[in-house]
């Protein structure tokens, strides 16, 4: 039995991408951005892309592509006997586990938010009100239980439909929707009587408002958005690798990713930042910017119940976009780990999802502790910190030095797969670069981000 395989490039592009395209998007662009000088970030943003998540991207796909494995069995295929590279290839499971542990739990909240706003439960609300609203929401485990069940019910749906029928439909629908919704809402937004200042706040570089950040702190954290926007490092691209054909080169495959994912975390600060200069609210208040500060905008506008409901359906989209690109990964990774069916693995991972979400939605009533307060005081914040601090950035350097080090896979090895096919090539003269410049920035990115936590 032959591998399963995309039915169209589209497909692939839009998969990818709703896998690279989540929350962090649209909340931790737009607020990021307006921390770090406004246009200033946004072209440091832009050349970190190009020079960091783009290469790395690549790999993943290629190390997808070469062993038309899922990322559990990636390394296997491709090492030379021997060698112990494949247990990284375990550790993405367990990643990609991690992950779905917290995300499951958010993505409930913007389903929550989408029916709240759509039913008219937030219209007429005082700003206290809507504050209120979201913390009564965090009280309520089996609210959040239900909404929390309800994605993981969606995601095993689809992915047991199998890949052509179930994912690739799926996500190619929700995804076009998310883009014209994402789009509609811009439009508004730039009718708005504050959308010149919005607008030039997010898009002029201002170098004093840069310096008043931190030129250090916004290169940094521009660097960081670069890197941890695309979701590379714990296979979770690696496996769309794996489905499909040798007809386009693999980096000209990953610019179009990547571009996709910049479109829609630039186009999220078009809507965001004319309607917060509008209703004068903060605009770096970072994740109470989802559930507080826009809600409170919807609440005051024309037609809000309209456009807060638009607003909540592409966030979900856009989490649930994340959620089924990585409950393709961990079905795939269990069906080639046991030889289960799809749909019998659907089922097991139902179950464990399930059960492994809990803690999250439990942690910020049941199971509240003390403990947690260094990684933000949940056990959200813990879950988050052990992907996006140790998950990602390590797990990007093993596939880094796999493709570039003699002692893996080997440059040369990387440089044809990814460059069979039509497009965008990979050059002998970005070898030095791979191989001694960029493992350290990604280094970088490692050790500054333990220390920016302790």
């Amino acid at each position: 039995m032959g591998r399963d395989r995309l039915k169209s490039r589209l497909g692939f592009i839009l998969i990818s991408a709703g896998c690279a395209i989540g929350i962090g998007n649209v909340w931790k662009f737009p607020y990021m951005a307006g921390l770090g000088g406004g246009g200033c970030f946004v072209l440091f943003y832009l050349i970190f892309l190009a020079i960091l998540g783009l290469p790395i991207l690549t790999m993943e796909f290629s190390i997808g592509r070469a062993s038309q494995k899922s990322p559990v069995k990636a390394y296997e295929e491709l090492e030379k006997p021997g060698q112990k590279w494949h247990i990284h290839g375990k550790l993405t499971l367990v990643g990609n586990y991690l992950l779905m542990m917290f995300y499951t739990c958010v993505a409930g909240w913007m389903l929550y938010y989408f029916y709240l706003t759509a039913t008219g439960k937030m219209e007429n609300l005082n700003p206290e009100e809507v504050a209120l609203r979201f913390s009564q929401m965090l009280e309520k485990p089996v609210t959040m239980a239900f909404w929390m069940v309800l994605v993981v019910t969606i995601g095993i749906f689809v992915c047991a439909r199998g890949l052509q029928k179930g994912l690739e439909k799926v996500t190619k629908f929700m995804m076009l929707a998310l883009l014209a919704i994402m789009v509609i809402l811009a439009v508004n937004s730039f009718f708005m009587p504050g959308a010149r200042e919005g607008l030039s706040f997010y898009l002029v570089p201002d170098f004093g408002r840069m310096k008043e950040t931190g030129i250090i702190a916004t290169l940094v954290g521009a660097m960081n958005q670069a890197f941890f926007t695309l979701s590379i490092g714990i296979g979770s691209m690696a496996i769309f690798g794996s489905y499909i054909e040798k007809e386009y080169s693999l980096m000209g495959e990953s610019l179009r990713v990547v571009l996709l994912d910049t479109f829609v975390a630039i186009t999220a600060g078009l809507i965001i930042f004319p309607a917060c200069f509008t209703y004068q609210v903060d605009q770096t208040s970072g994740p109470s910017l989802i559930f507080i500060t826009l809600p409170n905008i919807f609440a005051n506008m024309k037609l809000g119940r309209l456009w807060g409901s638009l607003f909540f359906l592409f966030m979900s989209f856009a989490a649930l976009s994340t959620v089924l690109a990585v409950f393709e990964n961990i079905i795939c990774c269990g069906m080639e780990l046991t030889g289960f069916s799809r749909r019998k693995m659907s089922w097991i991972n139902f179950v464990l999802i399930t059960l492994l979400s809990m803690p999250c939605v439990l942690g910020f009533q049941v199971l509240k502790w003390k403990g947690l307060e260094f990684f933000g005081g949940t056990i959200l914040d813990l879950e988050d910190f052990l992907v996006s601090n140790l998950f990602l950035p390590l797990g990007s350097l093993t596939y880094l030095l796999f493709c570039v080090s003699r002692y893996g896979w080997g440059f040369e090895n990387f440089k044809n797969e990814a460059n069979t096919g039509k497009g965008l090539k990979v050059h002998d003269w970005m070898r030095g670069y791979l191989k001694y410049v960029l493992p350290f920035i990604v280094l970088f990115i490692f050790a500054f981000g333990i220390y920016d936590r302790f």
